[in-house]
């Protein structure tokens, strides 16, 4: 299967320039009114303007940020029927993510250790936290 019909890639996405997503984890998830919210320990390839050479005893530059999908209406995990975001979050694991695809506008498909879980909303929002 071509990657075209497997969808975007989240390298395609200008959100995420600089940001290596499989070597990044999500710490939780959760609801802030119509936006789903990841808070996630975001690793910062080096052409990214905030990365900062690793201390010797770390692998890589990671950094805490949020991933935020606004206007989430549904969300599916593992194949299951989508429902409503908070229907559903209490269900989903914390873990490394592998991939991030949009098999089609408006629709995510984020892979992980915690599954795969499809989200319905508007184009992700990625930003550092501070300090």
């Amino acid at each position: 299967m071509s990657d075209e019909a497997l969808g975007v890639s989240w390298r395609q996405l200008r959100e995420f320039a600089g940001v290596d997503l499989s070597g990044s984890y999500i710490l939780s998830w959760y609801l802030q009114g119509e936006a789903l919210l990841l808070d996630i320990d975001l690793c910062l390839e080096t052409e990214h303007p905030f990365y900062e050479m690793p201390l010797p005893a770390e692998s890589a530059c990671i950094r805490p940020a949020v991933i935020e999908f606004p206007y989430c209406g549904l969300v599916g995990l593992n194949g299951a029927a989508h429902r409503k975001p908070s229907e559903i979050l209490g269900e989903i694991g914390l873990g490394a993510i592998r991939d991030l695809r949009v098999p089609a506008d408006g629709c995510y498909e984020l892979h992980g250790e915690f599954g795969t879980v499809l989200i319905t909303a508007g184009p992700p929002i990625l930003r550092l936290k501070g300090p």
